[in-house]
């Protein structure tokens, strides 16, 4: 009795295996076909290549002052230098790091905050239902930027503050979006089945309903990616990042300061706005063909 048993617990998980290989094929062979999904992943791959190697690339440590303030683009400064004499182009390259660090981690926490809250909330309703969505309710309502710089100003300037502050305010979209998920699949047949035969809220909140709501929140991770490295810019721009973390944010407001859009330093400020919008192109297209692929209804209109 117990090897087979085992014989069986063995086949089951080779054909779970089996149908999750089979969907991860067709996932791939969807996410090949959409051009822009394809463009999105070159751009983010790109920036994720950039942030891995710039220890390797990158000419000057960024906060080093290795030259005369405001050299001209040349051989040896391809961006020039600052008004203090740090290298632009260095700064830069490891500003790929800060930004694609902030906007995955600031994401990934918003989502699991949002996740949670929304499971839960559409589960149990009642009480404890009302409860989170008036809590969802007054986080939407308050201006994110404001309480943004607020919380900045109050935890100080540092990475992983800047974190907890997008991630923290980052989480009200996927908390409604998961909940209204939650109401639709905790009545469908499957959901009632496990019910009947003894399974416990948690397992069936982990095993049946999570797994259904999971691509959906995949997908809206992406874009919350977005949100929080366009969010640690504009907390950098605004002087409350990281200031020993250089970030592209970072080195828009040293241009800021140094009037270089005045004085026609285009050096200084399109470079690092350009890969503000790249990366943040690179994930919004990727987050499109995903919800392309994830929503049936959707590719059905393509």
């Amino acid at each position: 009795m117990v090897q087979s048993s085992e014989v069986a617990e063995g086949s089951l998980m080779e054909e779970r295996l089996s149908i999750t290989a089979r969907r991860l094929r067709g996932f791939l062979s969807l996410y090949r076909r959409s051009w822009i999904g394809m463009l999105g992943l070159l751009f983010i791959l790109a920036f994720i290549a950039m942030a891995l190697i710039a220890p390797y690339v990158a000419p000057y440590d960024p906060r080093a002052l290795v030259g005369l303030p405001f050299r001209k683009p040349s051989a040896e400064f391809p961006l020039g230098t600052d008004q203090v004499g740090r290298d632009i182009y260095s700064q830069l390259i490891w500003g790929s790091r800060v930004s694609l660090m902030v906007g995955l981690l600031a994401s990934f926490f918003g989502v699991a905050i949002g996740t949670l809250i929304g499971l839960v909330s559409g589960y149990y309703k009642g009480p404890l239902d009302a409860v989170l969505m008036r809590i969802t309710d007054l986080f939407i309502t308050v201006p994110n930027l404001p309480l943004m710089l607020i919380l900045a100003a109050i935890i100080g300037r540092s990475m992983w503050n800047i974190i907890f502050v997008i991630g923290f305010l980052g989480w009200t979209s996927t908390a409604r979006m998961v909940r209204s998920q939650t109401l639709s699949i905790k009545e469908r047949p499957y959901v009632e089945a496990a019910r009947s035969v003894g399974a416990r809220d948690r397992q069936i909140l982990w095993r049946h309903i999570l797994p259904n709501v999971f691509p959906l929140v995949f997908a809206n991770a992406i874009v919350g990616i977005v949100d929080a490295i366009l969010a640690e810019s504009g907390l950098s721009f605004l002087g409350l990042g990281d200031p020993t973390k250089p970030s592209w944010g970072l080195i828009l407001r040293y241009a800021n300061e140094a009037g270089a859009l005045a004085t026609g330093r285009w050096w200084f400020i399109i470079p690092p706005g350009l890969c503000i919008m790249l990366v943040a192109i690179g994930f919004a297209f990727s987050s499109y063909s995903l919800d392309q692929i994830l929503n049936p209804r959707l590719r059905e209109r393509r």
